[in-house]
């Protein structure tokens, strides 16, 4: 039972008195409100994000719609400490009061540094900055592109410094803004241009003189970062003074603190080459000298020697040598030779006192029977045909009988 006069109300009905009483509130049009991220989701479809803020004791639902996320210059992560501004609205489908929010800023640090380093480490996530990809740096270039703005002092430092380090450098200047709104795309239009006659180029220099971080936001963008990671040409990136250090740094081939350094790093000095040269010289000149003084030494001590002060003498004494060895060869051959004479007879007569001819002389007899010799009874056979061979001749036979009788002789 209801009592009193209170008016009977849907749900819709109370959550939408219920919102409209939180949005006409003056105090609630306008909320800073301090505290951790927690579940937060981009719907990328949407463009929406979805989040919760908490405290040590409580939190509050918010969500950020796709035309106040887009204007953001980080990426909201879970556990970032932030301050939200924004409006106080219930969601009426559930009853649920959030804070709708018109910008979300990091605390302690800067929205420009959280999304520097948040894209600092997806590219060292994917590879960009590992040293494999890092091409070296021409010691001695003919032509170089520089990249910055045609008007900057950054230019004047490099060609100064070229042209008095090594003039016969040929430079080439590709213009583009090196900040606000137009320098992303004229960076890119620049490096595009460059990679066009990479064949004519063989080094880069991207540079630019300091300024803040916003003033060097161009060099941080992820397009241009990529555009120097994916240059056929080597890089190198001098943006800034010697504390700053832009995501361009990383990719680069080379990073130089300024871009006088730079200038320096991609040319030798003449001068010290000329000097180095200089050096080189006096090293060859004196170790020509010594190896002069060394060789003469070694041709006068050649020339004492008594094979060139007495070639006559050396002559006699060297072919009477000959001549002895010659004698002793002679003797050696010839005792060598009636050894093997010797040898040679004793063969013969051993060969003579062994041969079968030697054996048929003295009364014996050789049979054979289908050309084979035949050594006992039982190779023959009955009326097989024997041949007999003596010292005078041979017997044609027949076999008439076998005796395997041994009869004495």
């Amino acid at each position: 039972m209801i009592r009193g006069r209170a008016a009977v109300l849907t749900v819709s009905q109370l959550n939408r008195f219920v919102r409209s009483t939180l949005e006409e509130n003056p105090r609630l049009q306008e909320v800073y409100v301090q505290g951790e991220l927690s579940n937060v989701v981009r719907h990328y479809s949407s463009g929406h994000i979805y989040f919760a803020l908490k405290d040590d004791s409580a939190s509050v639902r918010g969500v950020m719609f796709r035309g106040n996320a887009s204007r953001l210059q980080f990426e909201p992560e879970n556990g970032m400490m932030v301050l939200v501004r924004g409006f106080v609205t219930l969601y009426e489908k559930d009853g649920t009061y959030q804070i709708n929010a018109v910008d979300i800023q990091p605390t302690g640090i800067g929205a420009l540094q959280v999304a520097y380093e948040q894209l600092k480490r997806r590219l060292e996530a994917e590879g960009l900055f590992d040293s494999q990809y890092k091409q070296p740096i021409p010691s001695h270039p003919e032509q170089i592109a520089v990249i910055t703005s045609a008007g900057g002092a950054a230019l004047q430092d490099v060609i100064h410094v070229i042209s008095r380090r090594c003039p016969s450098v040929g430079l080439t200047v590709f213009p583009a803004a090196v900040q606000g709104r137009d320098s992303v795309p004229e960076l890119l239009a620049a490096f595009a241009a460059v990679n066009k006659l990479a064949d004519r180029f063989d080094t880069v220099i991207l540079c630019r003189g300091g300024g803040s971080m916003e003033d060097l936001l161009s060099f941080n963008d992820e397009r241009v970062v990529r555009a120097v990671f994916s240059c056929p040409i080597p890089v190198i990136s001098a943006v800034g003074h010697e504390v700053d250090f832009t995501l361009c740094d990383f990719v680069a081939d080379l990073r130089a603190p300024t871009p006088s350094a730079a200038a320096e790093l991609a040319v030798p000095d003449v001068m010290q080459l000329h000097r180095q040269l200089d050096q080189y010289s006096s090293w060859l000149r004196d170790h020509a000298y010594r190896m002069l003084e060394q060789n003469s030494t070694r041709f006068k001590g050649i020339m004492m020697r008594d094979t060139l002060k007495s070639p006559l003498k050396f002559w006699d004494i060297n072919r009477q040598r000959l001549e002895d060895l010659i004698h002793l060869l002679q003797k050696q051959s010839a005792e060598e030779l009636d050894s093997r004479r010797r040898q040679l007879a004793y063969l013969s007569v051993l060969m003579e006192e062994l041969s079968p001819l030697k054996t048929l002389g003295r009364g014996y007899s050789i049979t054979y029977t289908d050309h084979q010799l035949l050594r006992s009874v039982r190779d023959a056979a009955l009326g097989a045909e024997l041949k007999t061979l003596l010292s005078d001749g041979s017997i044609i036979s027949k076999v008439v009988a076998i005796n395997e009788e041994k009869t004495e002789i």
